[in-house]
């Protein structure tokens, strides 16, 4: 998880989170805070459970987060945490997003 969370702080993307895009940054401290809450309910298991039930979708509204990279067209945050997941699990032979 640390290094999703590292790789979520060292982007230059942008996070839609009910309507309003927010820096990465934001958005990573905003996740952790869901992240913790989830632990200590202990209903996140792996990081693919935490990008199930915390990254994918506002737990309030339920809206999708979306991501967008530079000038890139926005993609959901399921999609996004995906592919940073299979960059850190390759030992980063893959580039991560920025």
């Amino acid at each position: 998880m640390g290094q999703l969370f590292a790789a979520l702080k060292q982007s230059n993307c942008e996070f839609s989170r009910n309507g309003s895009w927010h820096n990465a940054q934001k958005a990573s401290e905003h996740l952790q805070r869901k992240y913790d809450y989830l632990l200590k309910k202990r209903l996140v298991t792996t990081t693919e459970s935490f990008i199930e039930l915390a990254a994918t979708k506002s737990s309030m509204s339920g809206k999708p987060y979306q991501v967008r990279c530079g000038k890139t067209a926005p993609v959901s945050s399921s999609s996004w945490f995906k592919s940073q997941l299979n960059a850190v699990r390759s030992g980063g032979r893959r580039r991560l997003a920025c």
